[in-house]
């Protein structure tokens, strides 16, 4: 058993807490999934440059999993498959994006470290889906 705080346990409880940590972990691929679709073009000449064949189809794959998934995330409806459609995508993308054991020198070590952080993330979405439920085996 560990001691938490009172001020401390509070801040855990509070339902904004968790609407705002959810808030974060998801915000930066709601930012991507709306700049994607606000730059239609730039998605898919993104999506090419990772050679992702037919660019387009990727493009709006990618916009639906960065925009539904936090959606299921922040209104914490089936926040599961919303953590698994984000953590597999973060996933893929760390593959695609960072295949750090193909360079050598600097950019190795940048893309050794990006590939870690995204596996960070892909962590964080775990803990999503676990919290979530167990949130509502509480409530049940």
């Amino acid at each position: 058993m560990s001691f938490t705080p009172r001020p401390i346990a509070a801040i855990l409880d509070a339902r904004a807490t968790w609407f705002l940590a959810r808030l974060a972990l998801t915000g930066p691929y709601i930012l991507g999934g709306l700049v994607k679709l606000s730059d239609w073009q730039g998605a898919i000449a993104e999506q090419a440059h990772f050679g992702l064949q037919p660019a387009a189809l990727f493009a709006a794959l990618t916009i639906a999993v960065e925009l539904v998934g936090p959606a299921l995330i922040l209104m914490d409806a089936m926040a599961w498959l919303g953590a698994g459609m984000l953590g597999a995508f973060t996933l893929l993308a760390a593959i695609v994006a960072n295949g750090f054991w193909t360079m050598e020198g600097p950019a190795r070590f940048m893309a050794t470290n990006a590939f870690f952080e995204h596996l960070g993330l892909v962590g964080g979405f775990a803990l999503i889906a676990i919290v979530s439920r167990q949130r509502v085996t509480v409530r049940a």
